[in-house]
């Protein structure tokens, strides 16, 4: 009988997050790969845990992933657990996962602590739909690619970012986002000095340029608004005249009715505006 690998959370700042579920299976299982042994053997150590563990990690995750792989087939329970919170998520731990579901090796969850859905609920941010972008990447042009892509994101967009690189990321955020975006950046989740700070992109870049930043940082930013949205299409339509809004919709096929209807929509204006300018215009036209 093939053994089990295990996928257990572990706290991501207060040790008494932990379950009593993830204790029992890191002092039953055989081995626990870790992320960071040094980092792990701080909380088997709180805990008094004995169980071996090797490291997994994401400059190892090849040969070592054969390696776990073999001894699970051999019928050894394995735990596999990142520095902090779910392992899988901004870890290697997803790689393993595929590879025993290629080898037909079970695989379950412990479910606990996640540093992207603590600091969603915290921030007061829409927790309806969100998408988790986790660390943009080291290299400038494709980390642009991927932050162009988020512009005109509707859904809520929550990212990991280190203290040295905050400020760097928070200017390029604000850029292509707006300065008057809503967003949280929060700090040393459920720790002694965890931090909640909300305001405007603008707001919070200016604090951390005066308040140098301290600790890991997890940046939740509100998406793209139906009011952003109408105020860039009433910029896009500003750029034409009134009379090429309503006849550009008249060529479609509406009649003139139903388009300076539609025109007055598009711009943010009342129909009676629409009506009033174009009337205008040709009274202007026929005194000539």
């Amino acid at each position: 009988m093939t053994g089990t690998l295990y996928l257990c959370a572990t706290p991501i700042g207060n040790l008494d997050d932990i379950s009593l579920r993830v204790l029992h299976l890191l002092q039953t299982v055989d081995i626990i790969a870790a992320e960071d042994t040094r980092n792990t053997r701080k909380l088997l150590n709180h805990f008094e845990i004995k169980t071996p563990m090797t490291s997994y990690h994401e400059h190892n995750k090849a040969a070592k992933g054969a390696q776990l792989i073999e001894r699970l087939q051999n019928g050894e329970n394995i735990a596999l657990v990142s520095d902090a919170g779910m392992p899988g998520i901004s870890d290697p731990g997803a790689d393993l996962v595929q590879l025993c579901h290629a080898a037909g090796i079970p695989v379950t969850v412990a479910p606990g602590a996640s540093a992207g859905i603590t600091a969603l609920v915290l921030s007061g941010l829409d927790t309806r739909r969100f998408v988790f972008e986790g660390f943009l990447p080291m290299d400038k042009k494709e980390r642009r690619a991927i932050l162009s892509r988020l512009e005109k994101e509707h859904r809520t967009m929550i990212f990991y970012e280190a203290p040295h690189r905050l400020l760097d990321t928070l200017a390029e955020l604000e850029q292509l986002f707006g300065a008057q975006r809503s967003m949280a950046a929060i700090r040393e989740l459920t720790k002694k000095f965890e931090e909640v700070r909300r305001g405007t992109a603008a707001e919070i870049r200016t604090h951390f340029t005066q308040n140098p930043p301290k600790g890991e940082f997890v940046l939740v930013y509100a998406g793209y608004t139906l009011e952003e949205q109408q105020q860039a299409a009433q910029a896009d339509w500003a750029r034409i005249s009134i009379e090429e809004h309503v006849a550009q919709y008249v060529t479609q096929g509406m009649s003139e009715k139903d388009a300076m209807k539609q025109a007055a929509k598009d711009r943010g204006v009342s129909k009676r505006d629409i009506y009033n300018h174009i009337h205008q215009q040709t009274k202007k036209e026929e005194g000539r």
